[in-house]
């Protein structure tokens, strides 16, 4: 592996067109006909190969479809669709891109020598992005994956998938042939792509890590329960995933019917979405995401929903029972993961005592074992819930920690797991009262600082550290995904298994530890049975 660097993104990275010779272009064989891509140093890269044919017409609420094959040689140079939202401060995108339904694409970054078959097949790494399952794209520049190619001679793959009202609002109830979870159905059908065609791009499709932050975790956890994605990938890595945050068949009834008194649409009219412009469905869903969180605390409106077939029932209940794949996992938190949605002002998540407090009724509402004795215990792990920090703390944990801890548990009953918690954070992060936020661990995974347009990241310095902590990280991530074991390699500290008896956790930060049970206050107060946002 070399060595990463911390610097800004290529042009290429950017966004920007890429000037390339075609006859000298990168060419690739897929089953749907050639794609041209671009050299970028010393990585090839495809952007926005279709996996799935467009989602429009009476595709739209539907499983994808295979892409229709094409003659000659495709140019793959540019991003696709972003698949349609309500564009907001809380993901970055370029704004030359466009949206449309255009949406299932992906990108590919490759090391040259593996076109040419200099040696073994490369693994693979699959990345599903984050945004509170209705935001962000696989053409976020922070994404981009040719830092990740280039250091660990790994193949990147990055999915461009349906969100939103298109992707994860249950609308299976209002009239008869539209599925549920077709954001998850999006990226499987991605998955086998990368089984049936990775390898024309040098992948070797037998070797293929799913990794994902945030919503993005949330499916790669979802996706680990799942029968139809079995086989499908043979490691997983969850960063910061609300893997709690799944939907019951009721509640998807409830938000389909808010979401047609929206569009002032009756449920005998709902049809009519299949042919109703895309920006109206996008006005009104806009308005459901942000109304949703605000009304109740701690819950979204758009989430993977239990449909009995893709999710047979709650995520988190198969990990618990031993029911999830079988595969090596990586899983994880940021230390201070909710900090961002203060200073965005974001609903997504509670920030106040206020908001809190009525995420925890809502929580008790709808999980009838819980006793008032048990929120007692919870609420007396947070001394401080009165004020900012300890409303904080408590929906980081509610959100994210643990039900992150709670897969865990689970799932390392039977295969090899891995947890960890990412403290580091540069000296302007903490001076404003950031600290190790959510998705702040981005740019150190993908060795991609820079990708925003006024980053202050290092307004105060640190860029030398953060270079060496993202350093370690991405050879540990690039070490499970071609080993099945996060060993740096580099001498830096052994980061044993997680067993359920000690918990041992590796807390990265200028210099890594490994605690048993960093969060064993956490686990006294919450206990071992998963309560989540249903």
């Amino acid at each position: 592996m070399t060595e990463p660097s911390a610097t800004s993104p290529s042009t290429a990275t950017r966004g920007k067109i890429p000037v390339t010779d075609p006859a000298a272009a990168p060419v690739a064989r897929t089953e749907y006909g050639e794609v041209r891509g671009f050299h970028d140093g010393p990585v090839a890269a495809w952007r926005g190969v279709p996996y799935a044919a467009p989602v429009t017409g009476t595709n739209r609420f539907r499983p994808p479809v295979r892409p229709q094959r094409w003659i000659g040689v495709r140019d793959c140079l540019t991003y696709g669709d972003v698949a349609p939202q309500t564009m907001g401060t809380m993901v970055p995108v370029d704004s030359d891109l466009a949206m449309g339904e255009d949406c299932l694409w992906l990108n590919v970054w490759a090391p040259r020598g593996a076109l040419t078959g200099d040696g073994e097949p490369r693994p693979v790494m699959v990345w599903l992005h984050g945004g509170a399952y209705c935001l962000g794209t696989a053409a976020q520049g922070v994404y981009d994956g040719r830092r990740l190619a280039e250091t660990g001679d790994v193949v990147v793959v990055g999915v461009n998938y349906r969100l939103g009202a298109l992707g994860f609002l249950d609308l299976s109830s209002l009239f008869h042939g539209f599925t549920p979870n077709l954001g998850l159905h999006d990226q499987i059908a991605a998955l086998e792509w990368v089984r049936d065609n990775i390898a024309a791009f040098g992948g070797d499709p037998g070797n293929v890590t799913l990794f994902g932050e945030s919503s993005g975790g949330g499916c790669v956890t979802a996706l680990l329960t799942s029968p139809h994605s079995a086989g499908l990938f043979h490691r997983a890595m969850a960063q910061s995933p609300p893997a709690t945050t799944v939907f019951g068949p009721e509640r998807g009834v409830s938000v389909a019917r808010r979401f047609l008194e929206l569009l002032d649409l009756p449920a005998s009219r709902a049809l009519e979405l299949i042919d109703m412009p895309i920006e109206r469905i996008v006005r009104a869903a806009g308005v459901l995401l942000d109304e949703v969180p605000l009304a109740e605390p701690g819950r979204l409106a758009a989430a993977p929903v239990v449909d009995g077939d893709l999710l047979p029932t709650y995520p988190v209940d198969r990990f618990q029972n031993g029911r999830s794949h079988r595969v090596p996992l990586i899983i994880g938190t940021n230390k201070d993961e909710a900090s961002l949605f203060r200073v965005f002002r974001s609903p997504i998540m509670p920030v106040t005592p206020e908001a809190v407090n009525l995420m925890l009724h809502d929580v008790a509402a709808g999980n009838p074992g819980m006793s008032a004795e048990r929120i007692a215990e919870i609420t007396s792990a947070y001394p401080d819930l009165s004020k900012s920090r300890g409303a904080l703390a408590m929906s980081t944990d509610a959100a994210f920690r643990m039900p992150a801890h709670w897969v865990a548990d689970g799932h390392a009953q039977h295969s090899p797991t891995w947890v960890y918690r990412f403290d580091h954070a540069t000296p302007m992060l903490r001076a404003a009262r950031v600290g190790a936020g959510h998705a702040t661990e981005l740019p150190y995974v993908f060795g991609n600082f820079g990708t925003l347009n006024l980053d202050p990241t290092f307004w105060l310095g640190g860029r030398k550290a953060a270079g060496e902590v993202s350093g370690r990280m991405m050879r540990r991530w690039l070490a499970f995904a071609t080993h099945g074991v996060p060993a740096a390699l580099d001498g830096s500290k052994h980061w044993p298994p997680y067993r359920p008896d000690t918990r041992a956790t590796l807390l990265i930060d200028a210099v890594d530890r490994v605690v048993e049970d960093p969060d064993a206050d956490l686990h006294n107060a919450w206990g071992d049975q998963a309560v989540g946002f249903s």
